[in-house]
């Protein structure tokens, strides 16, 4: 039962990240920033969850929580957005750059205002154990968190925006191809701020969903242990599309929680195998996977090409 719950929890992380790197490919920017985009949102929720009392009326608690993921998610993203969109930088390497500078800015800030409580604490950690019982759904032997419904809902409501109303539609032949696109009309800039500023805001959730998977503290120096990577991943083996991308979440998301369960199963134990290696599985999957699927992929045709209106 413990494996169904954390299997659920994990996938509901990398189906919300996953989402939000899908939307953000369609418009047809590649957001390889998605690991630094979740370690901010992760922050952001962290904080909001350590300064709110412990006395804070459970459902507001669960709003200021996703409101603050989704909103730090978002800024942190316009950075991806100026340098890629206005600029016509590198996406690969904006995205790296973001990776690498969210996790040590959350690192500083976590440092600074942990030293401003007491001189002697230089530690990264952000403890939020009272708060975090508002995110709890308890299901008699069951224990969810709020993150679960909003990954379904966001399910949901991904796939009617892509393929069922016009913005989906046209953020989608901005992907494709943003010269025939912006001879209709459409603002080519515009649904690529949409698409970046959209994977943001999912990024930022799973951020927070995924630090309150099963602990009441967070080390922001570890970031998010690369399951921004992994999203990115699930996206792909889901090649683009929202159902199909849940179902790779499931599929990580049973091998990345057999990491927390594994004590409890004899064959595992049988095993006798030590926990680092499966903690490594996921990706050890995704390798695998992807090395097999990679050549069969249908990524948007213009993503990662900056667009200009003068090619034809």
């Amino acid at each position: 039962m413990l494996l169904i719950q954390y299997t659920l929890i994990f996938a509901a992380v990398l189906l919300l990240v996953a989402l939000g790197g899908c939307f953000s490919e369609h418009s047809g920017i590649i957001n390889i920033g998605l690991e630094g985009i979740m370690v901010i949102g992760a922050l952001g929720g962290a904080l909001s969850m350590n300064i709110l009392s412990p006395e804070t009326p459970y459902f507001l608690v669960v709003l200021i929580v996703l409101f603050v993921s989704i909103f730090s998610g978002m800024i942190y993203s316009l950075l991806l957005a100026v340098a890629s969109i206005n600029f016509n930088a590198d996406q690969t390497l904006v995205g790296t750059a973001m990776n690498l500078l969210g996790t040590a800015t959350a690192t500083v800030v976590v440092r600074a205002i942990n030293m401003s409580r007491n001189p002697d604490d230089v530690s990264s950690t952000v403890k939020y154990i009272a708060q975090k019982n508002a995110l709890l759904i308890h299901m008699g032997k069951y224990e969810f968190n709020w993150f679960v419904v909003v990954a379904v809902i966001s399910l949901v409501i991904a796939y009617f925006a892509l393929y069922k109303t016009k913005f989906g539609l046209r953020l989608i032949a901005c992907g494709e191809h943003p010269q025939a696109a912006d001879s209709v009309g459409i603002n080519v800039y515009k649904m690529r701020y949409a698409g970046v500023l959209i994977s943001g805001a999912l990024g930022g959730l799973g951020g927070t969903a995924y630090i309150t998977a099963g602990v009441s503290q967070w080390k922001f120096e570890n970031g998010v242990a690369g399951f921004g990577f992994l999203a990115l991943a699930v996206m792909i083996f889901g090649q683009w599309k929202p159902t199909k991308i849940a179902l790779a979440a499931l599929l990580f998301g049973f091998f990345r929680a057999l990491s927390n369960v594994y004590t409890g199963y004899e064959l595992l134990r049988v095993l006798n195998l030590p926990s680092t290696v499966y903690n490594m599985l996921p990706y050890i999957i995704s390798l695998i996977v992807l090395a097999f699927t990679s050549r069969h992929s249908k990524a948007p045709k213009a993503g990662g090409v900056p667009y200009d209106k003068g090619m034809s």
